[in-house]
């Protein structure tokens, strides 16, 4: 059950300040005013408001409005995530795996991020996922699959290039280079990089997309000026393959 449905359990009146205050509390973050913001969280979080506990913790964490404190950051995020906030339990996720103000744990960091993957959360579904590919283990990869198809089909783009990885990989899946190029197209749509980048080596060696190096070249020089680390490898073979024009 999320925060406002929670509110609905209340008094009418009750939940339409509570989610009045809230609203304010979110302009004023989009006007960059983070402070106004916390004023008006601090009063719903001692409340027992999940979500503006979470939203304090997250500023303490990451010093917005407040000095970092990562100490309040995470005496904050548990109380969010005890109370079954999925953002909560993500952000808290994230101090356990980065081991801020906390010990460094991947278990830990897994259990919660499982927690919010399970609310269908879809930024907790990606992480969970590549955690879980990244463990090595074979018995891993049909969850990690799992979460990444969830995360993919809420508009995460980093689960888009995840599966098409998997799929071409034969990670936890058939290896299916059609399938592998269309993750990769809906990916690179949705704005990452990476799968630009992969579309491009798939389009320069025909794997489940016609062979075109004039275009496997412009996807991988694209991806490469965008920020993506995995271009550079097939740039050279994609000039050396394409045609040589004469100058007007």
């Amino acid at each position: 059950m999320g925060w406002l449905d929670r509110l609905r359990h209340k008094d009418n009146s009750g939940a339409e300040d509570v989610a009045a205050a809230m609203a304010r509390a979110t302009d004023a973050v989009e006007r960059g005013d983070h402070r106004a913001a916390l004023a008006l969280w601090g009063p719903l979080a001692h409340a027992g408001i999940a979500r503006a506990q979470n939203n304090i913790g997250a500023c303490f964490a990451e010093g917005l409005g407040v000095e970092r404190d990562l100490a309040l950051a995470l005496r904050w995020l548990t109380l969010a995530a005890n109370s079954g906030d999925p953002v909560g339990q993500r952000n808290l996720a994230a101090l356990h795996f980065r081991g801020d103000g906390v010990a460094q744990s991947d278990d830990e960091a897994m259990r919660l991020y499982r927690l919010a993957a399970e609310q269908d959360d879809a930024p907790a579904q990606d992480m969970l996922s590549w955690m879980l590919l990244e463990s090595g283990l074979p018995e891993a990869r049909a969850e990690a699959l799992r979460w990444a198809k969830a995360a993919a089909e809420a508009g995460i783009a980093t689960s888009m290039t995840r599966l098409g990885m998997m799929f071409h990989d034969a990670l936890g899946v058939e290896r299916d280079p059609a399938a592998a190029a269309e993750w990769w197209r809906r990916g690179m749509a949705a704005g990452d990089p990476d799968s630009e980048a992969m579309l491009g080596a798939a389009t320069l060696l025909g794997q489940g997309v016609a062979q075109d190096s004039e275009r496997a070249l412009s996807l991988l020089l694209s991806a490469e000026a965008k920020g993506s680390r995995l271009a550079a490898p097939f740039i050279k073979a994609a000039r050396a393959a394409s045609p040589i024009e004469a100058a007007p």
